[in-house]
This record gives C-alpha cells, sequence and structure tokens, in this order.
C-alpha cells in the first residue's frame, strides 16, 4: 500500500466504509460501497477525493437520473400529453414512486437523496476529472424487472412498490445505514425482491454486469493519462455497497467484450405475446358471437352489442370516477373502451387521462408539490398530475374488466 493510501484509511470519514480496490488492465479502481441516503457515505465521497489523486470518476447513475440530479425542478416541465402519448405514464409513476422512497429516507436522515453521488459529481467538476456515468436507464431496469416476473407476481412487484411509499412507520438511523448492505430498488420492493431470482438479477446482477463492462468500455475509450505519484491510472468508482461485492468480482473476472456486454444488457426485452394474443382471440370470439347472435335474432344482436358497450364502457367509466375524474374525462372512458378494438394506438385509459389533463390543466403548484403529495393515499386525487396517472392506470384496468364481463354475459345469453 502507497503512503497515500495509508493515510486515508486513517481518515475518521473512512472509518467503516466499504473499500474495495481492484487492479486490472493498468487500472486501480478504488471503489466505495456507499447508503444512497447516509451522511457518512457523503463524508467518505469528499474524503477520497480531498486525499487521493484520480484520473476519473464513475459512480451509480444513468443519464436520466443524473440529470434530475442536477436539475431537481427539471421534472416539473413534463409534458403528461407527451408522456401519455408515448406510453411512458407507467415508467413516470413509477420513477416518482421510487424517488419518493428516497424522500422518506432523506426527510429522516435530514439530507438529500443520492447526496454522496452529488458530491461525486461536484467533485469530479470542479477537479476537471472525466465523470463516468455507468448504471443502465433506470426505465430499462424497471423494465426488464417486470418482464422478468410472471403475471401474478406483478403484483407482489406493485404491491412493495406502493408499500415502500405508504408505509407509515419511523425509519431509524440504523435501519438507513443498513442499505449499505443492499441497493435502494432492492429495498423499495422490500422482500419481494429477495424472493424472487428473477427480480433479484434484475435490478441487482445485471446491473453488476451492466456497470463492470461500462467501467472496462469507458477506459478502453480513454486516452491514457498517467497520474502523479503512480503508475497506473486511477478511478474513483462511487456505487451502492449492495453492487461492491457483484461488481468487483466482474471486474477482476469479466471477459466478454464490453461493447458487447453493454449493448446485450440495455436492451429491452419483448413484451410477451401471449396478453396480446389471448385479449385478441378474446375480442374476435366476443365479435363472433355477437355476429351470430345477429345472424340469429336482430333484437339478439343488439342486446350483445348493447352488452359490450355498457360492459366496456361502464367498467372504463366507473375507473374514471373512482380516479375522481372530470365528467367528460369519464364520458371519455366510456366512449373510447367499446371501440378499443377498432382504434390501435392511445388506450382507453389514455383518450381519459388527456381528457382530464386538457379539462384540468396541472398547475405549477401541482408538480411543486407532487413528491410530497403521493407519499398520502389523498394525495393521489388532490394532486392534477398524479390524478391523471391515476386516471390512465383505473381507466386501464376498468377497460379489461368490461371487456371480460362483456365477453362472459354474452356467452352466457346466447346458451
Amino acid at each position: 500500500m502507497s503512503v497515500s493510501e495509508t493515510e486515508v484509511t486513517l481518515l475518521p470519514a473512512l472509518q467503516g466504509q466499504p473499500i474495495e480496490r481492484v487492479q486490472r488492465d493498468g487500472v486501480e479502481y478504488v471503489v466505495l460501497g456507499t447508503a444512497h441516503v447516509s451522511r457518512s457515505s457523503m463524508e467518505a465521497v469528499d474524503a477520497l477525493l480531498a486525499h487521493e489523486p484520480f484520473d476519473a470518476v464513475a459512480v451509480e447513475l444513468c443519464e436520466s437520473r443524473a440529470q434530475s440530479m442536477r436539475d431537481p425542478e427539471a421534472f416539473k416541465q413534463m409534458d403528461l400529453f407527451k408522456v401519455i402519448r408515448q406510453g411512458k405514464a407507467g415508467m413516470v409513476a413509477a420513477s416518482l414512486v421510487l424517488s419518493t422512497f428516497q424522500k422518506r429516507l432523506a426527510d429522516k436522515s435530514g439530507i438529500q437523496p443520492g447526496a454522496e453521488m452529488k458530491a461525486a459529481m461536484d467533485g469530479a467538476t470542479q477537479r476537471n476529472l472525466p465523470l463516468w456515468l455507468i448504471d443502465r436507464e433506470v426505465g430499462t431496469t424497471l423494465k426488464r424487472a417486470w418482464r422478468s416476473v410472471g403475471f401474478w407476481q406483478r403484483f407482489g412487484l406493485l404491491g412493495g412498490l406502493l408499500a415502500s411509499v405508504f408505509e407509515r412507520e419511523e425509519i431509524e438511523q440504523a435501519e438507513i445505514e443498513k442499505l449499505k448492505q443492499g441497493d435502494l430498488l432492492e429495498s423499495a420492493f422490500s422482500e419481494f425482491a429477495s424472493e424472487s431470482k428473477p427480480l433479484y438479477e434484475s435490478l441487482i446482477g445485471e446491473r453488476d454486469a451492466f456497470m463492470a463492462a461500462r467501467l472496462r468500455q469507458e477506459v478502453a475509450q480513454s486516452v491514457p493519462v498517467e497520474s502523479a505519484g503512480t503508475q497506473n491510472r486511477r478511478v474513483l468508482v462511487v456505487i451502492g455497497a449492495g453492487h461492491l461485492k457483484g461488481l468487483c468480482t466482474l471486474l477482476r473476472e469479466q471477459q466478454e467484450d464490453p461493447a458487447g456486454k453493454v449493448a446485450e444488457l440495455a436492451a429491452t426485452p419483448a413484451k410477451a405475446r401471449w396478453p396480446k394474443w389471448l385479449a385478441a382471440a378474446l375480442v374476435l370470439l366476443v365479435f363472433a358471437a355477437i355476429a351470430w347472435a345477429f345472424h340469429r335474432n336482430a333484437a339478439l344482436g343488439t342486446q350483445a352489442l348493447m352488452a359490450w358497450v355498457l360492459f366496456t364502457g361502464g367498467f372504463a367509466a366507473i375507473g374514471a370516477l373512482a380516479a375522481g375524474g372530470h365528467p367528460l374525462s369519464i364520458l371519455a372512458a366510456f366512449i373510447a373502451a367499446p371501440i378499443k378494438p377498432f382504434r390501435p394506438g392511445i388506450p382507453a385509459g389514455g383518450i381519459s387521462a388527456m381528457a382530464e389533463a386538457w379539462v384540468r390543466r396541472p398547475r405549477v403548484v401541482d408538480f411543486d408539490t407532487l413528491r410530497d403529495d403521493i407519499v398520502h393515499w389523498s394525495g393521489w386525487w388532490k394532486n392534477r398530475v398524479a390524478r391523471t396517472l391515476l386516471n390512465f392506470f383505473l381507466v386501464s384496468v376498468g377497460t379489461i374488466i368490461g371487456e371480460y364481463s362483456a365477453g362472459i354475459h354474452i356467452f352466457k345469453s346466447l346458451i
């Protein structure tokens, strides 16, 4: 160990901090495991940057998370219409819930979530060091996690995510420090993540491999720079401590081409086709039944068609009503749901949500208080941004229930 490293280990801010040093390809990676809401983690980052020479700083952030950290107010510029049209309502809602989980921890600890990552970014900027964003895009991770588990397990996934927000128990400082043994996403999904191997792999294992490959990719692309007093280049890597062991192991052992590995793990897996086939088959059967009813008797066919309209439109409207929707968004849900099979593209929930956002345009205050409002159940109905997202989901769920209910009713009437 060099003199500088010996001195560093004696610094109070680094006592007890999980730090690993990995040598590979002429680079020494100094990997610091942190808790994402921890004062001691932030102080450890500052101490390492102040007392050790580095050629680059790498952080467990993707571009979108880094941007939101640099500009916390950026989400206030969100275009709800664009979000809904592009089918990103689910990702936006999940990201908001995750940020709210971080905020709960931050309120207890007294520092902002991701303060240690912000300290690493600021430290790199102040020292004119390259900053490497090595984590996978959070949207890709959530999609891969969602598609890694079965249909019924997804209810547990949603339950774990919601529980992380609405749990009212006090969080002790000792519990916050325990995040050093885990990962923020894993913690948000609670015990479900540890009990589901596919989910754990998506949230932790794949990201370990992705970040190891990103580090190797950045090193391969960078111009060799000699650090003062050292023979190798040195990189400070700031990651959640839940990734420390896996990342360091992969940094030593990973042999795949880094660019290829990054591309493989950054790809969004294709959606399972059977739900679409099942839904399409159901609609075809229902309309075949309606056609058969008309063939038998015009009155019977009219009744079957009315059943389709009333069940699908009715349940969709109930979803909009449950979301506290404006009468026009409720009407939009009722009209859009029955014609869904003939109108590919934006779902009934999207049409109703856009009507809601148009009639009740979100105000500046709704964006200002969004993260605080959605911590409470009532906030989802109080805040216009949250209510628009809620409208999207409840109308979509209502439409699906209506389709199955209509099918059952029509088939029963023909037997």
